[in-house]
């Protein structure tokens, strides 16, 4: 697979025969990967397109490159996904939105719920972070898009953003098998939102409450589940009956 690099000023309807690669996404290729003239490189809008390109000249500052044809990426998954993450503490959320873009959501939401450890530090300077993870497992796993990563929310702003979503699934350790995922998420759904809890779970009035919202509740089996691992477990679980994981 040739190498893959994001470009924000790229359109879908390009008709140009040429695009420079400036930046950061420049320096990379051009020294680290030594481009050389005649390579194909793949670049991306980020918006689901990409282009097959070849390198014509490199520098350390830009590559110029001609654009051979344009096409939809076809690793973009049918189903928008939303991942919402109760805040973990530690480094578990880098993991958690590696792992998730490479799996397909679309846009990773952190919160803050009653039973979270971690509280808000530096959330500026981590959400840029978060977002650089964001990118690099993007290019890895070979996306299209590259998976936003929004500031945290309230426990009340998450349930409200989850609710917009055509069908929004509240992981809750006490509905054990109850509700399964693959009995709740019918033909027609385009957009998905999982919501998963950080190490304590979530409060039984939490869960009611997002009931009253609209959310539906769901197990993810017998077992209890770590918080780095439900998010991943029940989005795995819906890109494969989707479809999206053949």
């Amino acid at each position: 697979m040739p190498h893959r690099y994001f470009i924000e000023d790229l359109k879908a309807d390009d008709t140009a025969c040429s695009v420079y690669l400036t930046g950061d996404e420049a320096y990379h290729l051009a020294v680290v990967m030594r481009a050389k003239r005649g390579e194909r490189v793949t670049l991306c809008d980020g918006k689901g397109s990409d282009f097959d390109c070849v390198v014509e000249n490199a520098d350390k500052d830009s590559v110029f490159l001609t654009i051979n044809s344009i096409y939809k990426s076809v690793s973009e998954p049918s189903i928008r996904v939303i991942l919402y993450v109760g805040y973990p503490k530690q480094d578990k959320l880098e993991m958690i939105i590696q792992k998730a873009t490479e799996l397909g959501a679309c846009e990773i939401v952190p919160f803050f719920s009653r039973y979270c450890v971690a509280a808000p530090k530096n959330e500026d300077k981590k959400n840029e972070r978060y977002n650089r993870i964001a990118l690099e497992a993007a290019k890895q796993s070979g996306r299209g898009v590259i998976p936003k990563v929004q500031m945290p929310l309230t426990y009340d702003e998450m349930l409200k953003s989850a609710a917009q979503s055509d069908a929004a699934f509240f992981c809750y350790e006490a509905q054990k098998g109850e509700s399964p995922l693959h009995s709740q998420l019918t033909d027609g759904i385009k957009t998905v939102a999982i919501v998963t809890g950080s190490e304590g779970g979530f409060s039984p009035d939490e869960a009611q409450k997002a009931a009253d919202e609209g959310l539906l509740l769901t197990g993810l089996g017998a077992r209890i589940l770590r918080c780095e691992t439900a998010p991943l477990a029940a989005l795995a679980a819906v890109m494969t009956l989707t479809g999206n994981l053949q």
